[in-house]
């Protein structure tokens, strides 16, 4: 398995399809119908925010994303939602996705997201691809990483705390469970 910064031009459309089906549960409500949403998401990915997994053949296996001051893994502009959406889809939207948006700060990297292709799934794809994460925080000078996971996503939760992630406090969403489809998220913490 091989790591590597930014997303192959070809692999746009495949990376935002991989983006969706680990995050369209959470997104659907908000994003749907599926095709734009992935239209979308292929549009504002940000290469320099990703840090992919392909096998020796060069198949896409996986991807983790983080945020800084200058962007994010998925990071739009509203005139690009309502280019997908229309300006009145676009409009409420832009509202609701605010709501999941997290702070970058100086003292942490935060991990962005990470998803695997289903096929490659169990095959130590997202352990490689928290190690480079690990590694390109200590590059840029933290001494943490920081991400958040939510609480329907058990599997993501027991991969973070095998790897070293320990929680430290968790958010309730309240009535916007009901739209996102999670009653809270956590944020974890791995000392670089």
């Amino acid at each position: 398995m091989i790591t590597s910064n930014g997303i192959k031009p070809e692999e746009r459309l495949q990376a935002a399809a991989l983006y969706w089906e680990a995050f369209g549960s959470k997104l659907a409500r908000v994003m749907h119908p599926e095709p734009k949403a992935i239209a979308f998401i292929s549009n504002v990915l940000d290469p320099d925010h990703a840090i992919c997994a392909h096998d020796v053949h060069g198949t896409l296996l996986g991807v983790a994303g983080f945020k800084t001051y200058d962007g994010a893994l998925v990071d739009g502009t509203f005139q690009q939602l309502s280019e997908v959406y229309g300006l009145i889809g676009a409009m409420w939207r832009a509202v609701l996705l605010s709501l999941l948006e997290r702070d970058t700060e100086n003292e942490r990297f935060l991990m962005d997201g990470i998803f695997v292709a289903p096929t490659a799934r169990g095959q130590g794809v997202g352990t490689t691809l928290l190690h480079a994460i690990t590694t390109e925080a200590r590059r840029r000078g933290y001494a943490e990483v920081r991400l958040d996971v939510i609480d329907a996503n058990l599997r993501a939760r027991a991969l973070y705390e095998r790897f070293g992630f320990v929680a430290h406090d968790t958010q309730k969403m309240g009535v916007l469970g009901h739209i996102f489809g999670f009653k809270s998220a956590t944020t974890m913490i791995y000392q670089v």
